[in-house]
């Protein structure tokens, strides 16, 4: 899934009438949910990249990119917002 893939889930969860699994879930349960899952996501890839394989880091940092799209998504700010300021 690429970003664009994941800003574009994000944001068809978000416009569902009703949550729709894990993702409309938190979407629906707003900007502390997410923030609290990214920070954790984000501790998580930390340790992986000190102590586990090459596989679980990228795994646990796609985690990451994939709550930035749900947390970017609940604040209205777009893909492009963020291409602007890397």
């Amino acid at each position: 899934m690429t970003l664009e893939e994941m800003f574009a889930l994000a944001a068809a969860r978000k416009a569902a009438p009703e949550p729709q699994g894990a993702t409309g879930e938190l979407l629906s349960a707003g900007v502390d949910a997410i923030g609290k899952k990214l920070l954790e996501e984000a501790a998580e890839s930390w340790i992986a990249a000190r102590h586990e394989t090459r596989e679980q880091v990228a795994l646990e940092l796609s985690q990451v990119l994939y709550y930035v799209a749900l947390l970017a998504t609940v604040a209205d700010v777009g893909l492009d917002e963020l291409y602007a300021h890397l």
